[in-house]
Parts: C-alpha cells; structure tokens; sequence
C-alpha cells in the first residue's frame, strides 16, 4: 500500500519561505522518481519539481532559483524548500509519483502566500 503525507504548509508573506515535507509509505519509494505537484484555483494541478531515484532533478520554468527539491531515501521522504516566494505562488501542494498514479493523491498542502 502506497501513501503519500504531505505537510508544512502555511500563510507567509511575499519573499519568505517555507519547506514542505512528504512521507511516503510503501517499498517502492526507493526505485521511484517522485515529484511536487501544486494547483492553484481555478488552475490545472502542475508539476513544480521532480527527482528520480539517483537525484536528477528539474523544475518548472517559474520556480527555478526559488524552489529545491531533495529526498532522503532511507527515510521515504521528499521535501520541497521554497524560498522567495510569491502570491503566485498560492496553491494546494502534494507529492506524488513522476510520472503519477492518480490513486495515489494525498490531501496536499495548502500554501498562501499573501501580505
């Protein structure tokens, strides 16, 4: 059974920062890549940043310098450093598999960014 949690969300200004962080559960998490995702109201649900097994990693045009994604294998968690952020910015955020397995979803992380 795989499961996703993610956490460390919250209300913070324009520039600050805030990192999220994803438990994942099951056996799998060490042999699969596994991405941030957000979607914002109104919006599609997008990919912010993924990273495969080995630590490749890519970033949507629009976070790239603001955001880093890491992992910790033995630890089954992602996490997602998000500095200088922006109202943009503003979405429920989740991990997930890259690419995803819709059954998957967790509850996300609601992130606002706002003054």
């Amino acid at each position: 059974q795989v499961q996703f949690v993610e956490s460390g969300g919250g209300l913070v200004q324009p520039g600050g920062s805030l990192r999220l962080s994803c438990a994942a559960s099951g056996s799998i998490f060490s042999i699969i890549a596994m991405g941030w995702y957000r979607q914002a109201p109104g919006k599609q649900r997008e990919l912010v940043a993924g990273i495969t097994r080995g630590g490749i990693i890519n970033y949507v045009d629009s976070v790239k310098g603001r955001f880093t994604i890491s992992r910790d294998n033995p630890k089954n968690m992602v996490y997602l450093q998000m500095n200088s952020l922006k109202p943009e910015d503003t979405a429920v955020y989740y991990c997930n598999t890259d690419p995803v397995v819709s059954r998957y979803w967790g509850q996300g992380t609601q992130v606002t960014v706002s003054s």
